[in-house]
This record gives C-alpha cells, structure tokens and sequence, in this order.
C-alpha cells in the first residue's frame, strides 16, 4: 500500500523532526503525527508480538532501565524502531483515509519508505551524532528529565552518566548517520544558524508544499 496524503520525516535526533510535523500540519491543515503517535494505538500490546515496547510499559523499577548495558540499550533501542514501524503500518491507513495531508515524524525505515511512500514524500532530517548524545537531557520533556533525575540519584552518578551516555553513542553514532545520509532520500542538515520558519521553508519545498 503506498500512503499518497502522507509525508515522512526520519532521521536522527535533535534535528527538528518533531518541530516540522507539527508546523506543517499547522500550515496545510494536516493531520500530526508527531514523535511516538504510535501510543495511541488502540489494542493493548501483547508482549509476545512487541517484547520491545512492552518491556518499558510493563517496568516495575526504572532503575533497571538506566543500569543496562550500552550492547542492551542499543538492542532494544533498534527492537523499539522496528515495532514501532509495525505498529504505524497499522495506523497510517486509517489515518489516511480521514482525507487531510499526514505529516509523519517516523520510525519506518528508509528501506521500507521506499514501498509505502509516495514520490517526494519523505525527508530525512539530520543532526550531528554529537549533538544528539551532549544534548540527550537538555530537552525539557518529562521522561528525559525523568531519566535524567534517575541517574543523578545513582550511587555513582558520573559512572551511571557515563553508562549511559555510551548506549547514546551507539544509537547515534557516525555508521547510523550514514546509513541515513547515503539512503537515496533528500536530506536536510541541522543548521543552528538557521531560524525555524527558514527550516520550515526549506521542508515545504522538499515536499512540494512551497
């Protein structure tokens, strides 16, 4: 099935994704899908079928979140992004067919973007690895800050810190950025020095929304 009202937002953290999908849907009266939309998804999960998502829904204690491995939150970070493509595959069409423009900030891979997609709708949104793993824990949304509270109240706080800032490396490092960077996609590169509403532009034009 090939989405033709829906436009795609992928990439990497901090690069503006979420931002985009709500302005556009603003502007060209859409629908937003924004970052995790997929928690709406009306059935309770069955942890058989999504052991990824389940594993943070059914957690008795955070601290066991926080005190994994790098190797472990990087396994179950990719185990997240491909159950939450199912999941959108799932919803998009109902979505769809509500009539409006969709603007996604998604999890569907490239790969699989490139059956489900309309021609010139999708965008890949990037921002430098450093920038997603130095300013993880500036965003003020709760559950980071939540993370970030956890951490600090650890028996060593710096080498928790650290702990996890090595499974941040690893769901953004250099090999991942590529992957995106070199997926046959248009790009769109953070630019501190450029304003939102210029950003905003540069994504309508992408999309042909201009």
């Amino acid at each position: 099935m090939v989405f033709d009202n829906a436009y795609f937002i992928n990439g990497t953290a901090y690069a503006g994704k979420s931002t985009m999908v709500k302005l556009l849907a603003e502007r060209h009266g859409g629908i937003a899908c924004e970052e995790n939309y997929h928690d709406a998804y009306p059935d309770r999960l069955d942890p058989a079928e999504f052991p990824c998502l389940c594993y943070t829904r059914d957690l008795e204690d955070w601290r066991d979140f926080i005190r994994r491995s790098p190797e472990a939150y990087e396994a179950w970070f990719d185990g997240v992004t491909k159950e939450c493509e199912a999941l959108e595959l799932r919803m998009l069409p109902g979505i769809c067919r509500q009539g409006k423009p969709v603007f996604v900030d998604t999890n569907i891979s490239p790969k699989t973007l490139k059956t489900v997609a309309a021609p010139g709708h999708v965008l890949l949104m990037l921002a430098d690895p450093d920038v997603s793993v130095n300013r993880f824990f500036e965003r003020p949304d709760r559950e980071k800050q939540f993370l970030y509270g956890l951490l600090l109240n650890e028996p060593d706080p710096a080498a928790a810190l650290e702990n996890y800032r090595q499974g941040l490396l690893r769901i953004n490092s250099r090999e991942r950025y590529d992957r995106f960077l070199h997926s046959g996609f248009p790009v769109l590169l953070r630019d501190e020095n450029r304003t939102v509403e210029e950003t905003l532009a540069l994504v309508e034009k992408a999309f042909g929304l201009a």
